[in-house]
């Protein structure tokens, strides 16, 4: 949390200003989690959705909140991101593995992201995320996912430099 005064607070975000920094804090969370899933056929999955801030569609790894739900306040890190993974893509992980966590924007907000190499990988269903998500799943081979990623560029698609940090562990575990 925070040591400077609250400028505001909604249901998701408080507004901080720290000395001559103005910031946005997550409200009732403990940080994010972003995850890296492969198949066992090489297949690296990918979410797309609409993303309000930046009025268009973005390709992004699975992603979600920690803690920011009353009924997943206990949740361990790695809890929420396999709980994440299976709502927006519909695999389940038998292992959640740590490879790095940080800022997601420094000189924005406060928020940790903690990224995961999901294992074990099998499709339990359909996926595309909660009620309001409206996720499509992109299961996308990795030796091709670069000219992939490019494609959607060209296509008018954001893609969230995240993506690009979680092939960088894929491509250096390998």
């Amino acid at each position: 949390m925070s040591n400077g005064a609250i400028l505001f607070t909604g249901k998701f975000l408080s507004f901080i200003k720290e000395g001559h920094w103005e910031y946005a804090e997550r409200v009732n969370a403990t940080g994010a989690a972003i995850i890296v899933a492969v198949t066992e056929d090489r297949k690296l999955l990918l979410v797309e959705q609409y993303r309000i801030p930046v009025h268009t569609r973005t390709i992004e790894m699975p992603a979600g909140i920690i803690g920011d739900e009353a009924e997943h306040s206990r949740e361990s890190q790695a809890e929420a991101a396999r709980r994440e993974l299976l709502e927006e893509t519909g695999y389940d992980a038998a292992r959640m593995d740590v490879l790095t966590t940080g800022p997601t924007s420094a000189g924005l907000t406060s928020e940790l992201v903690t990224l995961f190499r999901a294992s074990g990988l099998r499709r339990v269903s359909a996926g595309g995320g909660v009620a309001h998500e409206n996720i499509t799943v992109h299961e996308v081979p990795v030796n091709g996912v670069h000219a992939w990623l490019e494609a959607k560029v060209q296509a008018g698609f954001m893609i969230e430099p995240k993506v690009y940090a979680g092939l960088y562990f894929l491509l250096k575990q390998e």
